[in-house]
C-alpha cells in the first residue's frame, strides 16, 4: 500500500468530461497545481491543501478533486479489495456522527458491478474505524457528510475522499432548466476552446441565439467579470471532513468574494442570449440572478429567423456567437432543423459579419448546413454523443453599405438573397418537385385529391418517397445500400428537406420524415413514435385520420385510392369484408359507396391488431357509420375464413407479402400462401359476387389454377392514378368471381 499523503503536499485527481483533460490540465496548472499526467477523462496532480480547496472554488472544468490517500496494485479479489480498504487510517478523516458514502468506479474479473465494488469498500472502511475503536458510520448513499471515492483500473487501486462533494459541474445557479442543457463544466470548457477570456478581456461582445436555460451566456459572464464557479454553492465535500481548515476555506472565499466584486464592475463585455421560447427566457433570467451577474447579461425572446444586431452594440465591435442547437437525434426531427442550421449561418452572417460563430453541434453534416466553412473543429463528449464544436469566421460586411443598411434592404425570409444557398443537387432536386408538381396539376384540379405522392425516388441519388397530406408532406427515406456512403447520403437527405419547404410551401414541422428499409410482415404498422399526433383528410366522399409521425405508415395507403374507387362503385347494397383491413379506409369507401346508389348494406372489417381496429371505429365514427351494421373483429384472417359461416357479395383482400406475428397461428408468405387464402375467401363470397384481391409483392404471380378454378381479371394497370403511374409494379390486383354453372 502507497501512502499518497506526504505533508501538506497531497496527490490529488480531478475528474472532468471526456475530451477536455488537455484543458483541465491547463487549468490545474494556472490555480497552482504540479500537474503530473493526464488520464482519459481525469487529470493527475499534486499540491497544497490550499490548491485543493482553490481547484473546488476555481475550477470551471472539473468534475470532482479527489485528494487521494493511498494506492495499491495486483487488486482482483473482494477480500484483496476490503483489506486495502481497512489498511487506511480512516479515523484520521471521519468525524463521529457524520454520515458516509462510497462511489466507486472501475471494475475487475472478480468484481464486476459498482454497488457490490463500494459494499466491499465501506466493509474495509468500517473494519479500519472499529480497529481504531471508534464507532460504526452510518451510511447515506444520497446525501453523505463525506463522500469516499474508490477506482479500480486493471488492478490498480485509487482511494481517497472526495472534497467535491455533489459534481462541481452544479454551480448553484441552474435550478431552471431549458431543453437538453449543456453541464455547466462543459459550456465552460467551450468557451475556453474558442479562447473567451481573452475576448472579454479585449472587450468582445457574446451572443446565443438559442441560449435555452442560458447556460453558456452564464458560464461566459462568469468568466468576464472574473467570479469563480464555485461561489453560489453553499457545500463541498470537504465540509464534512475531519481534515477541513475553515479559516484557510473562509479566506479563499473572501479572496474569491472580492475579486468577483471588481470584476463584475470591469467587465467590458457584452453578453446577449435569445430563445423563442418565453420559458427559456424566464428560465435563464432566474439563472443569472442566482449566478449573481444579472447586470451583465441581456436575456430576451426572439426566433433564430428574425436574429439581428442588438442596438446596444455599435457596428465596430468585435465579438462570438456560441450556441449549442439541436442535433437531430432522430430522423423525424430533422425537418425541422435543417431550416434552422441554415438560418444560423444566414442570420449570422448578415447580422454579424466579421464576428466568429462557434457552433456546438453533434450532427456535423447538420452544421454545413450553415453555409460556412469550419476552419477548426474540437472533439467533445456531451453525455454519450460524439459532438464537434465547429469554428466558422463570418465574412465581412460589403464595405460600401453598412450592416444596418444591409440588414435594412434584405428582402422577406424565402425570397431573393436571404433564402438559404442550396448546393447544385440540392437545386436539381427542386427542379424535379417543381415539374412533378407541373406534371399532376391538372389531373389534381379535376379529382380534387389533397392527398398525393410527389416524388419517388425519381433521381436515384435522392431515394425518397415524398406524399403530400393538404398542407403537410410525409417523407420516406429508403435506406441506402452499403455501396453508398452513409455521410454522403445523410447530405443529400439534409439538401431535400432543406428543398421541400420552400418549394411546396410549408412549414418546416409539418415535414415528417422517417426511414424505410426492406419490412417483414407487419413491421410497418410498428409504432415509432407515441405523439397521437393525426389530423383528418378527405378522399372522395370519404373523411379518414391519418397520423404522419408515430407510424411508419400513415394510416392511408395512397397507392390504393383508384382501388377504393372501385370499392365504392361495387359496394351499393352488398354484404361487404375486409380481410387484413388495416385501419379500413377501404370499408369507410365501400359502406359510403356513390353518392347516386349509396353503400354496402352492411360490413365485417377483419384484422389481428387492436391499434389498427382502434383506428378503424374513428374513421367508422367520424363518417357516422353505425356500429351495428360495420362491424370490426380481431382476428387471424386465415382462421376467420377457416371458421366462419357468413356469406358476402363483396370481399376486399389486402394481406401483407410476408407476416411472422406471433398472434398468428403460423407464418404467411404471399407468393406461397396466396391460393390457400383466395380459395378461403372465395368460399365466403355469394355467388354472384366479386372478390377484390390486392398486394405489393412485387414480383408477384398468380396462381395458373386459380385462373383454371375461377374467373380471374388482373386489373392492376386501372389502378394507378398518375401519382403512382411510374411504378407500375408497385402493388397488384385482380378481381376474381366464380364461373358460371355450364
Amino acid at each position: 500500500m502507497t501512502n499518497l499523503q506526504l505533508a501538506d503536499n497531497h496527490h490529488i485527481f480531478a475528474t472532468c468530461p471526456w475530451g477536455i483533460e488537455g484543458l483541465l490540465a491547463d487549468e490545474l496548472s494556472a490555480l497552482g497545481a504540479q500537474v503530473d499526467k493526464t488520464t482519459v477523462a481525469g487529470v493527475h496532480a499534486s499540491g497544497s491543501l490550499e490548491v485543493a480547496y482553490r481547484l473546488c472554488l476555481w475550477s470551471r472544468l472539473a468534475n470532482r478533486v479527489v485528494l487521494c490517500l493511498a494506492r495499491e496494485e495486483g487488486i482482483e479479489h473482494p477480500e484483496q479489495l476490503q483489506a486495502s480498504a481497512a489498511a487506511v487510517a480512516w479515523e484520521q478523516h471521519w468525524r463521529p456522527g457524520t454520515t458516509l458514502a462510497v462511489d466507486f468506479h472501475g471494475q475487475s474479473a472478480h468484481i464486476r458491478h459498482t454497488r457490490f465494488g463500494a459494499q466491499t469498500v465501506k466493509d474495509g472502511v468500517v473494519d479500519a474505524l472499529r480497529a481504531a475503536g471508534v464507532g460504526r458510520p452510518d451510511i447515506d448513499p444520497k446525501a453523505p457528510d463525506l463522500r469516499l471515492y474508490a477506482h479500480l483500473h486493471r488492478g490498480r487501486l485509487t482511494l481517497g475522499i472526495d472534497l467535491s462533494g455533489d459534481s462541481l459541474h452544479k454551480r448553484g445557479y441552474r435550478r431552471e432548466l431549458g431543453h437538453a442543457p449543456l453541464k455547466e463544466n462543459l459550456a465552460a470548457a467551450l468557451l475556453l476552446r474558442v479562447d473567451w477570456p481573452a475576448r472579454a478581456k479585449a472587450g468582445e461582445a457574446l451572443v446565443d441565439p438559442l441560449c435555452g436555460s442560458g447556460t453558456l451566456v452564464i458560464e461566459a459572464a462568469l468568466m468576464a467579470a472574473d467570479v469563480a464557479p464555485g461561489l453560489a454553492r453553499g457545500r463541498f465535500g470537504f465540509h464534512g471532513w475531519a481534515g477541513h481548515d475553515e479559516a484557510l476555506w473562509a479566506e479563499l472565499k473572501r479572496e474569491a468574494e472580492a475579486r468577483a466584486s471588481i470584476g463584475r464592475k470591469r467587465c467590458k463585455s457584452a453578453l446577449f442570449g435569445f430563445d423563442q421560447s418565453p420559458q427559456a427566457v424566464a428560465a435563464a433570467k432566474a439563472n443569472a440572478m442566482r449566478a449573481g451577474i444579472p447586470a451583465l447579461i441581456d436575456v430576451s425572446g426572439g426566433a433564430v429567423a428574425q436574429l439581428t444586431r442588438p442596438a446596444a452594440l455599435d457596428a465596430e465591435t468585435p465579438g462570438l456567437i456560441i450556441t449549442n442547437p439541436p442535433y437531430g437525434e432522430r430522423i423525424g426531427e430533422l425537418p425541422e432543423l435543417v431550416p434552422l442550421y441554415a438560418a444560423i449561418g444566414e442570420r449570422s452572417r448578415r447580422a454579424f459579419p466579421g464576428w466568429t460563430l462557434a457552433l456546438f453541434t453533434g450532427n456535423p453534416d447538420l452544421g454545413h448546413r450553415t453555409g460556412l466553412r469550419a476552419v477548426k473543429q474540437y472533439a467533445f463528449k456531451n453525455g454519450p454523443l460524439d459532438c464537434k464544436l465547429l469554428l466558422m469566421p463570418l465574412p465581412q460586411a460589403d464595405v460600401e453599405a453598412s450592416p444596418a443598411d444591409a440588414l435594412a434592404s434584405e428582402p422577406a425570409h424565402g425570397e431573393g438573397d436571404s433564402a438559404p444557398r442550396r448546393s447544385e443537387g440540392a437545386q436539381m432536386f427542386a427542379n424535379r418537385l417543381e415539374k412533378n408538381r407541373k406534371r399532376l396539376k391538372k389531373w389534381l384540379k379535376q379529382r380534387g385529391e389533397p392527398c398525393y405522392r410527389l416524388y419517388d425516388a425519381d433521381m436515384p441519388e435522392y431515394a425518397l418517397a415524398i406524399d403530400v397530406y393538404g398542407e403537410r408532406v410525409h417523407v420516406q427515406e429508403y435506406a441506402p445500400p452499403r455501396s453508398v456512403n452513409a455521410a454522403q447520403a445523410q447530405r443529400r437527405l439534409h439538401d431535400a428537406l432543406q428543398v421541400i419547404p420552400e418549394v411546396l410551401g410549408v412549414r418546416p414541422e409539418h415535414v415528417y420524415v422517417k426511414q424505410r428499409e426492406r419490412q417483414s410482415g407487419r413491421a410497418q404498422y410498428q409504432k415509432q413514435a407515441a405523439s397521437g399526433e393525426r389530423f383528418e383528410v378527405r378522399e372522395g366522399r370519404a373523411r379518414l385520420w391519418v397520423n404522419l409521425r408515430d407510424y411508419l405508415d400513415t394510416g392511408l395507403f395512397l397507392d390504393h385510392r383508384p382501388v377504393r374507387r372501385l370499392l365504392a362503385e361495387l359496394a351499393p347494397g352488398t354484404r361487404f369484408l375486409n380481410l387484413f383491413c388495416y385501419t379500413a379506409t377501404a370499408t369507410v369507401h365501400a359502406a359510403l359507396g356513390t353518392e347516386q346508389q349509396g353503400g354496402a348494406s352492411d360490413s365485417v372489417s377483419v384484422d389481428l391488431s387492436n391499434t389498427y381496429l382502434e383506428w378503424a371505429r374513428d374513421n367508422f365514427a367520424l363518417n357516422r357509420l353505425d356500429p351495428s351494421r360495420h362491424r370490426v373483429v380481431r382476428d387471424d384472417c386465415l382462421r376467420w375464413l377457416e371458421t366462419a359461416g357468413s356469406q358476402f357479395d363483396l370481399i376486399f383482400m389486402d394481406p401483407p407479402t410476408f407476416s411472422n406475428s406471433k398472434k398468428m397461428a403460423a407464418t404467411l408468405d404471399i407468393q406461397r400462401d396466396h391460393g390457400r387464402l383466395v380459395r378461403l375467401a372465395m368460399a365466403r363470397l355469394a355467388p354472384g359476387g366479386t372478390l377484390v384481391f390486392s398486394n405489393n409483392q412485387r414480383k408477384f404471380v398468380l396462381d395458373t389454377d386459380l385462373a383454371a378454378e375461377y374467373a380471374v381479371e388482373d386489373i392492376s394497370a386501372k389502378t394507378f392514378d398518375p401519382d403512382f403511374a411510374r411504378r407500375p409494379d408497385i402493388h397488384h390486383v385482380f378481381m376474381i368471381r366464380h364461373r358460371e354453372a355450364a
